[in-house]
């Protein structure tokens, strides 16, 4: 019984930790898309000129 709770405490940590990492994952994500954006503004601005 000992064992098993020890595995569920480390299953529970690493799904927590996972989270963690899936969260900073898509923060991530969405700053990248944000800076296409604006690489794509910039290059259409200066093409322009």
């Amino acid at each position: 019984e000992e064992q098993s709770n020890t595995n569920l405490a480390k299953l529970r940590k690493l799904q927590h930790e996972l989270e963690e990492a899936e969260e900073r994952a898509d923060i991530a994500e969405s700053q990248v898309n944000k800076l296409r954006v604006k690489s794509r503004e910039i290059h259409t601005k200066v093409s322009a000129e």
